[in-house]
């Protein structure tokens, strides 16, 4: 009887580790991605310059492309500047702007790509997607999964802590976008894909259940370690399904409805994941949803992050159309703006507002 398996998109290596941005160079050769060091490194403007400093007396055949900000503009900029240079691979040094333009510009040209994450924002850092700005408001575009993934926990203390943060609410929000998937499967019959839903939920309860704190460098590898597993779950379901659901559905409403006001990413996504927790019946999940959220600094009621609770309500039922098809508990419901204010109403007061 023939053993039949599947082979798994996944980068050949994961390096998070202190100090692991001390012999990149090194990695990439023994990898056999660059032994030449013929490189395009994309970094921004602002802390990229200082790891620039630092790598390129270590990195002395890679060209460097400075990115000005997350859009498509920029990702169309970065392919046309690498196009025809012979390169081995493109390295995305930064935060998830930079990682995403560089993902989609190694894409275009068709060049392997190296993630070097500089913060934990989101699993942006090895998911097949990449995330960015046009004259639509955001897009998300399918792309390679990166090559190399390199996390200096160095690098990352250094960030700001709503770096960290962000990347937390984007971790736990894995548990209710299962949640939402199995759904879709009990009402529609939609397929669920078993090992990209273990994959990302274990991640999300991993995070979800370690006392540490975003201080804590024990805490920053499991989460680090959380955001990558999230990426190969989209990876092997081939779409966003293990990661996004409801949650992520009133985060793209908050980002159209209000682009000049909208929080972070994992700030949004945490408060929406607490949200539909709520909105199952799952009044013990969504408790600890919120409990962890305060913990770590995150937001668990719209005023937190600078919206009324009309604006709220308003976000939550635009939700579903930032991702047509996709069902959730938002769908299921189909909740009216009176029925979603009273829905809220009940969330604050059950996790003591």
């Amino acid at each position: 009887m023939p053993v039949l398996t599947r082979l798994i998109p996944s980068p050949v290596v994961v390096d998070i580790s202190s100090g692991a941005l001390d012999d990149l160079a090194g990695l990439l050769a023994d990898q056999r991605i660059s032994a030449s060091g013929k490189l395009a490194l994309a970094v921004s403007d602002g802390s990229g310059r200082a790891l620039r400093e630092k790598l390129a007396p270590v990195l002395p055949g890679a060209d460097w492309y400075s990115v000005a900000d997350g859009t498509i503009d920029a990702a169309v900029r970065l392919a046309d500047g690498i196009k025809g240079k012979r390169y081995d691979a493109v390295v995305g040094l930064g935060g998830g702007k930079i990682i995403d333009v560089a993902k989609y510009a190694a894409a275009r040209v068709g060049l392997p790509m190296v993630a070097v994450a500089t913060n934990l924002s989101h699993d942006g850092i090895c998911s097949p997607v990449s995330t960015l700005d046009n004259d639509n408001g955001r897009g998300s575009y399918g792309v390679p999964t990166p090559i190399a993934i390199v996390v200096d926990l160095d690098v990352i203390r250094e960030a700001p802590p709503r770096f960290i943060r962000s990347g937390v609410g984007d971790a736990i929000s894995n548990i209710s976008a299962i949640a939402d998937w199995e759904l879709s499967h009990k009402v529609n019959g939609e397929a669920v894909d078993g090992l990209a839903a273990a994959m990302a939920r274990t991640a999300g309860e991993a995070v979800l259940r370690h006392p540490g704190g975003v201080g804590d460098d024990e805490f920053l590898m499991v989460l680090a370690e959380g955001l990558v597993l999230s990426g190969i779950a989209i990876s092997i379901s081939g779409d966003t399904r293990p990661s996004s659901g409801a949650c992520h559905e009133i985060c793209h409403a908050f980002d159209l409805l209000f682009p000049q006001r909208a929080g972070s990413h994992g700030e949004q996504v945490g408060l929406g994941a607490a949200f539909a927790m709520h909105l199952r019946g799952a009044a013990e999940e969504a408790g600890l949803f919120a409990d962890v959220l305060r913990r770590h600094g995150l937001p668990v009621l719209p005023g937190e992050l600078g919206f009324g609770v009309d604006e709220f309500v308003r976000a939550v039922q635009y939700a579903p159309q930032t991702r047509p098809g996709r069902f959730t508990i938002l769908e299921h419901l189909n909740l009216s703006a009176d029925q979603i204010k009273d829905a809220y109403a009940d969330y604050a007061k059950a996790i003591g507002s």
